[in-house]
């Protein structure tokens, strides 16, 4: 039993950083249900690793009697999470204000990714667009062309779910003193510019400049970087520290006098050119023998077929497999309430009249529910 076991959550369909969410909570042992269009019933795919872990019941929220359903399955629940646009909630008659006065106890999150307020709240985006605002894109990629987008890991998955579940874990802890639910506005935009907290510190304190491939840390410094082998294959160094630099050389057999220049910017891009024909010279498979588990702060760079069969992450079971599909188990780890993959994902509706059942409906109301097409 995860620590979450006990917890009840209401998932409103949608895309992206809500299911992810969804899923932590799941992993974590809270029993999430979702709440799916009934159009979607029959949908979806055992093999989508966002969906695992919850059970499917698929309603016509266009139906009274179906929008009648969700308020009640909202009155059980300790946590609603919902990614629709602003408003659209309220439209649907299952607002915060409504919900919270029925159900004093409800943590209502929000997840969008302009947020609830703002001149751009109502419009449409996705994570290169949050990301943008945010300050994140603009200081990623090479300098000579226009920013890459790094996946869609910053805005909707970290500055997105994580702050969403962040926010509904503290409300839970808060509602154990006070006794009352409130509502979560986890916004993209806030929570990139939040993950940036420590760029704007450096970028102040005269540690950083806004300019791409400038930066320790962004690919300007040649000794915090990714390089490529004679196989086509990659390898990726951060020897920021002055002694993890000097194994680097001497592990590496470098004795060119211009390396002692470590932090000289104007010297950064003739070592990386440098350091670019050292390893090209030789295989992945040769500078892991020769660095990996060092000081050198290196590891091999691996594509998502490869990272489940690296021996750490074997020696870890960082990766699970479940019905044939192989996927990230939970984290974090826990020494006393483990998590787990409760299921694979449900296709939509799948259990439409048994969580109907479980949360509390009587046969009879079940049964008008199907006969008003609301299920």
């Amino acid at each position: 039993m995860g620590p979450l076991a006990g917890i009840k959550v209401v998932e409103m369909a949608g895309i992206g950083p809500g299911p992810f969410c969804a899923m932590m909570l799941s992993d974590m042992g809270a029993e999430v249900i979702r709440v799916d269009r009934l159009a979607h019933k029959g949908s979806g795919h055992r093999a989508n690793v966002l969906n695992r872990g919850r059970r499917s019941i698929a309603v016509d929220l266009k139906n009274p009697d179906g929008v009648a359903a969700v308020q009640q399955l909202i009155d059980g629940a300790d946590v609603v999470i919902e990614g629709f646009r602003p408003g659209v909630m309220e439209r649907l008659g299952l607002g915060p204000e409504t919900c919270l006065a029925r159900n004093p106890r409800l943590i209502f999150g929000r997840m969008t990714g302009w947020g609830q307020s703002g001149p751009l709240a109502p419009a449409a985006g996705h994570d290169i667009n949050y990301i943008s605002i945010g300050g994140a894109l603009g200081a990623m990629g090479y300098s000579d062309r226009p920013p890459a987008p790094p996946l869609n890991l910053v805005g909707d998955f970290g500055g997105g779910a994580m702050y969403l579940l962040a926010g509904v874990l503290a409300a839970l802890v808060e509602r154990g003193t006070s006794g009352q639910g409130q509502v979560i506005d986890a916004a993209m935009t806030d929570g990139t510019a939040s993950l940036l907290s420590p760029f704007y510190g450096m970028m102040a304190m005269g540690m950083w400049t806004k300019e791409r491939m400038d930066n320790r840390l962004d690919g300007g410094a040649h000794y915090y970087g990714s390089y490529a082998c004679s196989d086509g294959k990659f390898i990726s160094i951060g020897s920021i520290e002055p002694q993890f630099y000097a194994l680097l050389l001497e592990l590496c057999e470098i004795d060119d006098p211009e390396f002692a220049k470590q932090n000289d910017k104007q010297h950064w891009a003739s070592l990386r050119g440098k350091l670019e024909a050292l390893f090209v010279t030789q295989t992945r498979d040769h500078w892991c023998a020769l660095l990996e588990g060092t000081d050198v702060c290196f590891a091999p760079v691996l594509d998502l077929q490869e990272a489940p069969q690296h021996p750490h992450n074997l020696a870890r079971q960082s990766f699970v497999e479940i019905d044939g599909v192989t996927q990230p188990a939970p984290a974090p780890r826990f020494s006393r309430t483990p998590t787990t993959v409760q299921a694979p994902a449900a296709m939509a509706g799948e259990h439409s009249e048994e969580i109907l059942n479980d949360w509390g409906f009587a046969p009879d109301e079940i049964l008008a529910l199907q006969q008003s097409g609301a299920i």
